[in-house]
């Protein structure tokens, strides 16, 4: 799993009783203090999505990409909040940039919530971009795609909660 570096550092004050039982608890789980306290802080599907979004900067973005939808169709509206609720982070292109707001957004009205506010700040697409180098397929393409990804300049045949 790819980490993002740490540049922050959050500090607070507890008791010597308190930092022991922290110490205790994160010893048992395999884990040094500040890992521990952060996989209690940090909802697990931010940290899945998130961990999709890095991992679609990579090399094989089509799987990550089929790792959130899986993620994205799996969530409850409340789970899909708090997944979604900090914009993704990392090196993004327009293309994935879009696509994973396009998928978001479609998440978002599948179980009829707003979309995270992130979503707006994503510039659609100057160029369209097909799913397809098919130029035959084009026409289907630009019929079938859901608006979420219409309105981002991206047409696809396969969205959300699909499988290929």
């Amino acid at each position: 799993m790819t980490q993002t570096p740490k540049t922050a550092q959050l500090q607070i004050r507890l008791s010597i009783a308190q930092k022991t039982a922290i110490q205790r608890a994160a010893a048992r789980a395999g884990m040094d203090m500040s890992a521990y306290v952060l996989s209690r802080v940090l909802s697990v599907p931010a940290r899945q999505f998130q961990d999709a979004v890095r991992k679609s900067a990579g090399g094989d973005s089509r799987m990550a990409l089929a790792e959130l939808n899986a993620l994205l169709s799996t969530l409850s509206a409340g789970e899909l909040r708090e997944a979604t609720d900090a914009a993704p982070t990392g090196a993004l292109t327009p293309y994935m940039s879009n696509t994973i707001a396009a998928m978001v957004e479609l998440a978002s009205a599948r179980l009829g919530i707003a979309p995270p506010a992130w979503t707006h700040d994503i510039e659609p697409l100057a160029e369209p971009a097909f799913g397809s180098s098919l130029h035959s397929v084009r026409l289907h393409l630009l019929k079938s795609s859901p608006a979420t990804f219409r309105r981002r300049n991206l047409f696809v045949d396969a969205s959300l909660g699909d499988r290929i």
